[in-house]
C-alpha cells in the first residue's frame, strides 16, 4: 500500500471518527509490539547481554543497563531489546482491552459463556499449532525441554500460570501469553463487562497495591506477574481508554492531531518516564502505563514511509509470536559461538518467513 493510501487509511479506518485509535494505528502498535517481543526472546538468551525485569524487579539488572548506556558498545542494540522488549506484552494487553469494549459494548451483544468460549478457541487455535511444531525442533536439536504431563495438559488448557514455577514450567517461555489471556477474558468478562470505570480503576490499584507490597525478587512475585494480575495495569488503561466519553475523547484527539508539538512532547515525556521508572520498584510496577502512553503518543507522529511495513508487522503478529521460538531454537547457536548479528539477522529473516507461512495457515484454519 502506498504511503498517501496508509495515511488516508490512518484517518479514516474507525468507524468511530472520534476514537482515539484508528485500526490501522492499532495494527501499527501491534507491528511495534510483536518487534519488541520477537527481537526480546532472542537478545536475553545471548551471553553478556543485560537481563530484564519482567517478572521480578532485581537492582542488578538496572544497573547493568546503566552501565551498558554509560558505555556502549557495539551491543547496545541487543542490551536494549533485551531489557525493554517484553514491554511489548503490556501494549498488546492494552490493545486486546481496548478492542474488547469497542466490540462488545459498543456493538457486539455476546453469552458470557459464548464469548469465553469463542475466545479460548481463537487462542488454542494459535497456541496449538506452533506448539506441536516447536515441540517436533525442540526434540530433535541440542537441549530439549522435559515435559511433564501436567505441563502439556497445562498448556493446552491454558493454565499453566497458575502453577508453581511458571517460568521453569512453559516451554517455549513466551507461550505463557495464553494463559495470561485466557484469565484477562474471564476477568472482563466476569468483572469489567459493560461496569462503571470506578471498578476497573479499582481493580488495577488493588492489584498494583499487592504488587507493592511483594518482595520485588522473591518467587511470589514471580508468580504473581505470570497471572492477570500482573497485566492488569496496562490492561485496564485499555479499558478506561476506551470507555472514555466519545466526546472527551474527540476533543482531546483533535487537539493531539492538530498540534504535532504536542505529539511530541508526549511522546518524549511518556520515554523520560519510563527511563526514570524502571529505576526502582516502585516505578517498575507503573512502568507499563508509561509504556503504553508512549506507544499511543509515538504512534501519532511517525512518518508515513513507515506504516505499511509496521502494519504488515502488525497483520502477522499472532502468527510471529507463535512462531518465532522455532526460529530462535535452530539458530540461536550461530550468535552464542560468537557471530552475534550474523545470527540475529538469519532469525529475523526466518521468523518473518515463518510467520507469513503461519499466517497464511491461520486464514485457512479460520475459513
Amino acid at each position: 500500500m502506498k504511503n498517501e493510501e496508509w495515511k488516508m487509511n490512518r484517518e479514516q479506518s474507525s468507524p468511530n471518527k472520534s476514537a482515539l485509535l484508528t485500526r490501522a494505528e492499532c495494527n501499527v502498535l501491534r507491528g511495534l509490539a510483536i518487534i519488541g517481543i520477537f527481537m526480546h526472546n532472542y537478545c536475553h538468551w545471548l551471553p553478556g547481554i543485560v537481563r530484564e525485569n519482567e517478572y521480578q524487579f532485581k537492582a542488578e539488572n538496572v544497573a547493568g543497563l546503566w552501565h551498558y548506556l554509560t558505555h556502549p558498545d557495539w551491543n547496545l542494540p541487543l542490551h536494549l531489546f533485551s531489557f525493554f522488549g517484553h514491554y511489548g506484552v503490556p501494549v498488546f494487553l492494552f490493545l486486546s482491552a481496548y478492542g474488547l469494549v469497542k466490540k462488545y459494548e459498543a456493538g457486539v451483544e455476546s453469552e458470557t459463556l459464548s464469548f469465553l468460549w469463542s475466545h479460548f478457541r481463537k487462542l488454542f487455535r494459535m497456541m496449538i499449532v506452533g506448539f506441536v511444531a516447536f515441540v517436533l525442533v525442540d526434540a530433535i536439536t541440542p537441549g530439549s525441554h522435559r515435559y511433564a504431563l501436567l505441563d502439556v495438559v497445562a498448556q493446552l488448557g491454558l493454565f499453566n500460570n497458575v502453577l508453581p514455577h511458571p517460568d521453569r514450567i512453559i516451554w517455549p517461555g513466551p507461550y505463557w501469553f495464553f494463559g495470561l489471556m485466557m484469565q484477562l477474558y474471564l476477568v472482563y468478562r466476569l468483572l469489567l463487562y459493560r461496569r462503571h470505570w470506578g471498578v476497573t480503576v479499582a481493580l488495577m490499584v488493588v492489584c498494583a497495591g499487592i504488587q507493592l507490597m511483594l518482595e520485588p525478587d522473591g518467587e511470589t512475585m514471580n508468580r504473581y506477574r505470570y497471572n492477570f494480575m500482573g497485566g492488569m495495569l496496562p490492561f485496564g488503561l485499555g479499558l478506561l481508554l476506551a470507555k472514555a466519553p466519545l466526546s472527551a475523547i474527540g476533543s482531546a484527539r483533535k487537539t493531539f492531531v492538530v498540534s504535532t508539538a504536542t505529539m511530541w512532547a508526549l511522546t518524549l515525556l511518556a520515554l523520560a518516564l519510563i527511563f526514570v521508572s524502571v529505576d526502582s520498584f516502585v516505578g517498575w510496577t507503573l512502568a507499563p502505563i508509561w509504556i503504553c502512553l508512549f506507544m499511543v503518543a509515538l504512534v501519532k507522529i511517525l512518518p508515513a514511509w513507515s506504516l505499511p511495513s509496521l502494519g504488515w508487522m502488525g497483520t502477522v503478529s499472532a502468527a510471529l509470536f507463535v512462531c518465532h521460538p522455532i526460529a530462535r531454537k535452530v539458530i540461536i547457536p550461530i550468535s552464542r559461538h560468537g557471530d552475534v548479528y550474523c545470527g540475529l539477522l538469519l532469525y529475523i529473516l526466518a521468523s518473518l518467513c515463518l510467520a507469513w507461512l503461519f499466517h497464511e495457515l491461520f486464514k485457512k484454519l479460520n475459513s
